[in-house]
């Protein structure tokens, strides 16, 4: 029997509500989890994220000081996390740090991916080796750099019946990882998760989130607006395939909005972006049911979405409906363990990557060490 490794996940993602943080342990294939917190990221900080993700003015002095920052930022994030815990540095394996997107190029002559946080920093103010740039030894390889979280999905929830289980995480991007017997795995963004719905209640209303879909209940589906913006190239576009802020944002809402004659309510947007995220995510899921006990697990902020989940309850009906919680692994957490993981297997010298579900040329062990000596 292998015995137990201990590693820290780090993920901050595209909703930037938060820098999700796990103590996880893995031993012979089992996950333990044994500690979550949630660091938050400084208005200024966040702010300065959103600039460049949004193509605001920005500069290579500027975005040195901001990776320089993200580097202390999830320093303080692991190690507070150790705090509330019995734990020492010396006790844990390697953390695996995300870092933070700013920007996702994946397609056309020259594709790219930038994750700010200087991994140097995160793993001298810790004391803990860390795993950092996970993304670009994929695209390398011809892939996408995304998603990643498939290859996690496959080592926890792989169906051994003759139904399809789907991990869907709705975060500020949505993506599913599709797991069917005999089948290989499948796994890409479907489109808009949050990061619509979040921008335009914040830009509405000064909150960062619309509560318990408060505002969306509120209003109405707008049938004219809605087929405008499901009509977009991406949603009908084949995997492989991954998004992000730089293409999915508030401009992107107001291009479309452009062909609405009509003034329309802020309640009424709300909800028609609501219904969007429901739609390209169920129009997806829908075409991969196999055998007669499908399940889709939810994890990731939009799990905790009423009217997101209750407008999937009504499109997938043939499908059982629930979060990974209920399968015993925090929905919050779960990318931040999926990079957990993936330091693991880095750490061994193990595959991270699945070409089926990326398009890289070969299945590779992701991320580079830095040492915290």
């Amino acid at each position: 029997m292998q015995s137990e490794e201990l590693y820290i996940g780090v993920m901050s993602g595209t909703s930037l509500d938060g820098i999700d943080v796990v103590l996880t342990g893995f031993q012979n294939g089992k996950v333990q989890i044994y500690a979550g917190y949630c660091h938050p990221i400084p208005a200024g900080i966040r702010q300065k994220i959103l600039d460049i993700c949004t193509g605001q003015l920005t500069s290579l002095k500027s975005i040195g000081i901001l990776d320089h920052q993200l580097g202390h930022l999830f320093a303080q994030a692991v190690n507070q996390l150790l705090s509330q815990t019995s734990y020492q540095a010396g006790d844990i394996r390697a953390i695996g740090c995300h870092g933070q997107t700013v920007y996702h190029h994946p397609d056309q002559c020259t594709p790219f991916t930038i994750q700010l946080g200087d991994a140097n920093i995160i793993a001298i103010e810790t004391g803990i080796d860390t795993v950092a740039d996970f993304r670009r030894k994929d695209m390398a390889l011809g892939g996408q750099g995304a998603p990643l979280v498939p290859a996690f999905h496959q080592a926890i929830f792989q169906s051994r019946s003759h139904s399809t289980v789907v991990v869907l995480n709705i975060g500020g991007m949505a993506n599913i990882s599709v797991l069917r017997a005999g089948h290989p795995v499948l796994g890409y963004d479907t489109g808009p998760g949050n990061v619509l719905i979040d921008s335009w209640c914040h830009n509405h209303t000064g909150m960062a989130f619309d509560q318990d879909a408060s505002l969306a209940f509120s209003g109405q589906v707008q049938p004219e607006l809605l087929a405008i913006l499901e009509s977009d190239p991406y949603f009908s576009a084949p995997a492989p395939k991954s998004t992000g802020r730089e293409y999915f944002n508030l401009d992107w809402v107001h291009r479309h909005l452009k062909g609405i004659h009509s003034r329309l309510k802020i309640e009424d947007v709300q909800r028609t972006l609501c219904q969007l995220t429901a739609n390209t995510i169920s129009s997806q899921i829908s075409q991969y049911k196999t055998g007669e006990n499908p399940y889709v697990y939810v994890c990731g902020g939009g799990a905790h979405n009423p009217l997101i989940m209750d407008e999937l309850a009504k499109k997938l009906t043939q499908w059982h409906i629930t979060t990974t919680t209920e399968y015993g692994i925090s929905s919050d957490l779960m990318e931040a363990i999926a990079f957990a993981w993936l330091a693991r297997q880095r750490i061994h010298g193990l595959p991270g990557n699945i070409p089926e579900v990326t398009g890289a040329s070969k299945a590779v062990s992701l991320g580079i060490i830095y040492s915290a000596t």
